[in-house]
């Protein structure tokens, strides 16, 4: 609970008490009628008199017609005394009811006292919560300078362990041992072994760096602090720090222990390159870290786990050995660990019994873990939109294609002739594709827009792959550049509609040349470091490692390719008229061909020759 809140809660409750008090005493109706003494005498001597009420030094007397009376008498003397001194007779007052309510002091505190201090302790509450906020602010102050860490909780309802992750065989193995160095340091230390300073998680994002530091909290029995790399830093010189030292202050109370360190890059960056130099904030939280981690103290029992997607900006120093002495890459899933990632995310979500997540992932190539989490909750946020009990496998697969491209886009009303030069470019791309020995299997061909695009052709490897051939970039090349081969040869004119797979195509062949070293002209070499990104930190500028001259050969090259692609393209829509028409017509029909009406149409495709001689052998081995 927040201290504003405590404080709003303790104030109305200190005036539910002073209504408690001031409830118990109650309030009379009609006001009495004042007398002196001396007319409340004669009155008793006359017999008008029923009853009388002490209370304190009022005296309340009621007469035979109901009527109260009021009148007062001195604090320390009696109503017999006062009666006395008046002459009435014991035997005057013998009949007549006296009521003695008591001394009075209560009431006199109560009805004098209690209206003029209500205002002063009211004054001396509120200026008392005013120093407490001004107090919480100075402490605040005070501890500006702490880490902020927080410590992982144990609750089992919450709590993550290795087998939540699907995938990463490997990254798990790491970090297996990191906890099982924490949880029996004596099995490794007996044969000499030290334990690992620190763990780099480094991978794309969404591939599970953050999951796997809450499974590796979940599985070690020991103390698990977390923190972000942004946390650090501040406005003000030195906190960063600061903050640095009191994390690892905690952590050696608590040691063994896991400290984990999200986003590392955004205080570990390269040093020497930002506009404060040794000066810089970001850089004076990253000197603190390397002292911290491999200084004069040891931090016994102190491993830090960090993540990251930009390794390629971290500090040398960072990485050397005794600092982080274990680097993770997490790669993108393939296609089992896409179903086992799949599975774990489909738990808690009812699916119908014709969804084949096998087939679901076949359809997600190089889609990381958080893409396939967000796929299914797409399908089950739309099947309860349609009001549906269990999530189908076409929405599954409709979620697949919202997660790549956008949504569909039902309310953009395309004309006919928009209409008809977007079944054109898609069937472009489709044929080409499928007439082209080493392009990906067509999939899906639609005309319905979906975010930016009015239609998408969509091929998917027959496998996944993690090195690609000079053969396949250019069979991509021209299917790439099919739909606006096609505009030119079905249309004689062209649209902006095929501005993305120009862009697509100019940044591929550029790659081709300068980082994949498949162009002949210019050789065997790379051209710039594709590592050297502006940021802020490194330079100005990125310096080239080729001469003017060499550029205009690499424009050349880069053209060269895109036009032979282009005219492959086209030969292949020259001679292919009749197939494509058959593709038109059914798109303008139903606006959407999925790869068994496709391969209906034209056939199904060849598959490239390595796969056939795996196939021949297959079947081989399996007849021997």
């Amino acid at each position: 609970m927040k201290p504003l809140s405590k404080n709003i809660i303790l104030f109305l409750l200190t005036l539910l008490v002073i209504g408690a008090l001031l409830s118990n005493y109650r309030v009379k109706g009609d006001k009495p009628e004042d007398i002196t003494v001396t007319s409340l005498v004669e009155r008793i001597q006359e017999g008008s008199i029923s009853k009388i009420e002490v209370d304190g030094t009022e005296v309340t007397a009621t007469t035979v017609e109901g009527k109260e009376i009021k009148t007062f008498k001195e604090p320390q003397q009696s109503l017999a005394e006062l009666l006395a001194a008046y002459g009435v007779s014991p035997d005057e007052l013998k009949h007549l009811p006296v009521d003695i309510q008591g001394d009075g002091s209560r009431g006199y505190f109560l009805g004098v006292l209690v209206p003029s201090l209500l205002p002063l302790l009211l004054l001396g509450f509120i200026l008392f919560l005013l120093f407490r906020q001004f107090q919480g602010a100075n402490s605040r102050a005070m501890q500006f300078g702490l880490s902020g860490a927080k410590k992982a909780s144990k609750d089992e309802s919450t709590r993550m362990t290795f087998a939540d992750v699907a995938g990463a065989k490997e990254a798990k193995e790491e970090l297996d041992e990191v906890v099982d160095f924490l949880k029996d340091p004596k099995r490794f230390t007996e044969v000499g072994a030290k334990i690992p300073k620190g763990v780099l998680l480094m991978g794309a994002p969404g591939t599970g760096k953050t999951l796997l530091a809450r499974a590796v909290a979940g599985e070690a029995d020991v103390p698990f602090f977390h923190i972000s790399g942004s946390s650090f830093v501040e406005m003000f010189v030195g906190v960063g720090a600061s903050r640095v030292r009191d994390l690892f202050a905690k952590a050696k109370k608590e040691a063994p222990c896991i400290v984990f360190i999200d986003e590392i890059d955004a205080v570990g960056r390269h040093r020497g390159a930002g506009l404060g130099g040794g000066h810089d904030e970001r850089e004076q939280t990253l000197n603190q870290i390397l002292v911290e981690m491999d200084g004069f103290e040891t931090n016994l029992g102190v491993i830090v786990i960090a993540a990251t997607n930009r390794p390629d900006v971290l500090d040398p120093a960072l990485l050397r050995p005794g600092r982080f002495d274990r680097r993770v890459v997490l790669d993108m899933p393939d296609i089992r660990d896409r179903e086992d990632i799949l599975a774990i995310h489909a738990k808690n979500k009812p699916l119908e019994e014709g969804v084949n997540l096998h087939r679901v992932a076949e359809r997600t190539p190089g889609f990381a873990g958080a893409d396939l989490e967000s796929v299914l909750n797409e399908a089950a946020i739309a099947t309860a939109r349609k009001n549906q009990k269990k999530i189908a496998m076409e929405t599954i697969l409709s979620a697949i294609e919202k997660v790549m491209l956008g949504p569909e886009r039902k309310s953009r009303i395309l004309t006919k002739r928009e209409r008809n030069v977007t079944a054109y470019h898609e069937a472009g791309h489709a044929l080409v594709g499928h007439l082209l020995p080493n392009a990906d299997p067509i999939h899906k061909i639609s005309i319905i827009s979906r975010g930016r695009a009015a239609g998408y052709t969509m091929n998917l490897p027959v496998e996944d792959r993690k090195m690609h051939t000079r053969a396949t970039f250019l069979d991509d090349l021209a299917m790439m550049l099919g739909g606006y081969a096609s505009e030119f040869v079905y249309f004689g004119d062209l649209t902006t509609g095929a501005s993305d797979d120009l862009k697509r195509a100019t940044k591929l062949a550029h790659d081709m040349v300068t980082r994949y070293g498949m162009s002949e002209a210019l050789g065997a070499r790379t051209y710039g470091d594709p590592s050297d990104e502006i940021f802020l930190g490194r330079d100005y500028h990125v310096q080239r490692n080729y001469s003017d001259k060499t550029a205009e050969e690499i424009d050349r090259e880069v053209k060269r390719l895109v036009e032979e692609a282009k005219e492959t393209a086209r030969e292949i829509l020259t001679k292919n008229r009749d197939k494509i028409e058959v593709i038109v017509a059914e798109l303008l029909l139903k606006e959407t061909i999925e790869k068994e009406r496709f391969e209906e149409l034209l056939g199904k495709k060849e598959l490239p020759q390595h796969l056939r001689d795996e196939e021949d052998k297959e079947e081989h081995e399996s007849s021997s």
